[in-house]
């Protein structure tokens, strides 16, 4: 597509790239994925694969577009009217921007955990069990219950907070309502957690928790996380991708993106020579 054209796309338009499967052993299967805002191109032909129950970070400088690229992997850029996004994302071989797929069911099988920790203005329980609510994952009080409780463990917030489920989640720390916040998003059973800069708002302690977290999570999930810190994607991640000025320079396991990076690019970045 030309930029030309992009222009009168409206932000529910899109070109799909036809016959395109899935990789071998990919969850997530990207193709030549463009997204611009009205006259801004933000991603430019970004092809990627990601595996599942892994950790994948994807790093660069600031408005490189990794965010971007990550909103486009639960459609989160639909929200916004001056957005266009082309190209082909599947999950699971099943392309999520069809016309037949719903964008609300879409997002609770992948779930996302935002920069700023948002709780709900409700109850600790009820913060997680809105998700399996209107999505109809509880058939009895019995069954939320146990949805509740199995999401706040896997959080590792539950001994924190089992004694006090009725209190307002906005009363918590920031790391504990950073960790409320992913247990509401593992509530809705998803194969995916998209992580937006999740530490960005912690403090040092609370970050460390949230990283172990995020290492114990890939056991079940695919987990694709966006940070500005170098050292937490070399701490937490299996994979790295870098994004300068919308492109995708290089993707590689990453103790080979830190230690032997292929393109200049990388290298001045995790030197610090750009940024």
């Amino acid at each position: 597509m030309v930029n030309g054209e992009a222009l009168n796309m409206t932000h529910t338009d899109r070109i799909v790239a036809q016959d395109a499967p899935a990789a071998a052993g990919s969850k997530i299967s990207a193709q030549d994925v463009n997204v611009w805002y009205g006259t801004a191109h933000a991603i430019k032909d970004v092809s990627v694969e990601i595996a599942d129950k892994t950790v994948t970070a994807f790093i660069g400088p600031s408005g490189c577009g990794k965010s971007t690229f990550l909103r486009c992997l639960n459609r989160m850029n639909d929200t916004i009217d001056s957005a266009a996004v082309s190209g082909d994302i599947r999950i699971d071989g099943e392309d999520i921007y069809a016309r037949d797929i719903d964008p609300v069911q879409l997002r609770a099988k992948v779930g996302m955990v935002f920069q700023k920790p948002n709780p709900f203005p409700k109850s600790i329980y009820d913060n997680v069990a809105y998700g399996p609510k209107i999505h109809g994952l509880a058939r009895s009080k019995a069954d939320l219950d146990e949805i509740v409780e199995r999401s706040l463990r896997r959080a590792a917030i539950w001994d924190e907070v089992k004694d006090r489920l009725s209190a307002p989640g906005t009363g918590l720390s920031g790391g504990q309502q950073q960790r409320l916040c992913i247990a509401r998003a593992v509530a809705t059973a998803p194969e995916i957690l998209l992580m937006d800069e999740p530490c960005s708002a912690l403090d040092p302690i609370a970050t460390s928790q949230v990283e172990e977290l995020i290492d114990e999570l890939r056991e079940n999930y695919s987990v694709v996380i966006v940070t500005h810190s170098m050292q937490q994607a070399a701490r937490v991640s299996q994979r790295t991708a870098f994004f300068h000025l919308g492109n995708l320079v290089e993707y590689a396991d990453t103790p080979q993106i830190f230690t032997n990076p292929q393109d200049k690019r990388t290298e001045s970045y995790i030197t610090g020579r750009i940024g």
